[in-house]
């Protein structure tokens, strides 16, 4: 009898072991998903003829992301942004570069203001694969990760009238998962425009507008910008698992 009860327990021992052992291993799969939607806010300045400084002149930015995960070193993300860009060139433009005389005329002080949306999508390679860290596949919880991609920018307001331009963004960032579904990162991009009219001071004509008489090619002598942000995202849409059964 003694040695009946004895069997029980250990046959009782070894289930229970069993069973910690299957919830174990079903806490260590790394659940994935399709995509994360998230916010950012953070920084915008503007390089061009009344600003040739990186940071200088810096206003504020926001954006809404959407990100589609393709694997853990892979995405492709799009995003609809708004930024103020403003700037001065403290007497250093000419007042007319196609004057007769050598300088161009007097030197001039020209500022201007006014605000961005930029509407695009960009590629994103991580330099390792992002994940929460557990499993057999090794995700790290933080990477660094390079970005490439294609937008239209939009300019408005500032007495400038509307204006419309090609982007192509073009940046560094860096990701940490905070928590399983949620993430966190900053991320710093350049967006080269296809415009030199982002500085324009008025509708009809501006002295921004190839102040030196310098001939512009498809990107050459235009405007930039640029957006350095934080941003939180969160993961949506679990991926389907096949099952091994």
């Amino acid at each position: 009898m003694a040695r009946k009860t004895e069997q029980t327990w250990f046959r009782t021992a070894i289930a229970i072991c069993c069973l910690f052992l299957c919830f174990a291993a079903k806490a260590e799969d790394e659940v994935e998903y399709k995509m994360d939607m998230g916010v950012g806010l953070g920084g915008c300045f503007y390089l061009g003829d009344a600003n040739g400084v990186p940071f200088a002149n810096l206003s504020g930015m926001g954006a809404i992301t959407a990100r589609r995960i393709l694997n853990a070193r892979m995405a492709v993300k799009t995003n609809l942004a708004f930024g103020h860009i403003h700037g001065t060139t403290d007497g250093f433009i000419p007042t007319d570069a196609y004057s007769e005389t050598i300088e161009g005329g007097l030197p001039t002080k020209v500022k201007f203001s006014r605000n961005v949306m930029d509407i695009g999508a960009q590629f994103e390679m991580n330099f390792w694969g992002f994940g929460t860290g557990v499993g057999y596949k090794g995700n790290s919880r933080i990477t660094p990760y390079i970005l490439a991609g294609l937008g239209v920018t939009l300019g408005m307001g500032g007495g400038g009238g509307f204006c419309g331009a090609m982007n192509i963004p073009v940046g560094i960032g860096v990701k940490y998962k905070f928590r399983p579904r949620i993430n966190l990162g900053f991320e710093w991009t350049m967006r080269f425009t296809s415009t030199d009219k982002l500085d324009a001071t008025s509708k009809e004509m501006t002295q921004l507008h190839d102040p030196y008489g310098v001939k512009s090619g498809f990107f050459k002598n235009k405007d930039c910008y640029s957006f350095a942000m934080f941003f939180i995202t969160y993961d949506m849409f679990p991926k389907l698992r096949k099952c091994n059964n």
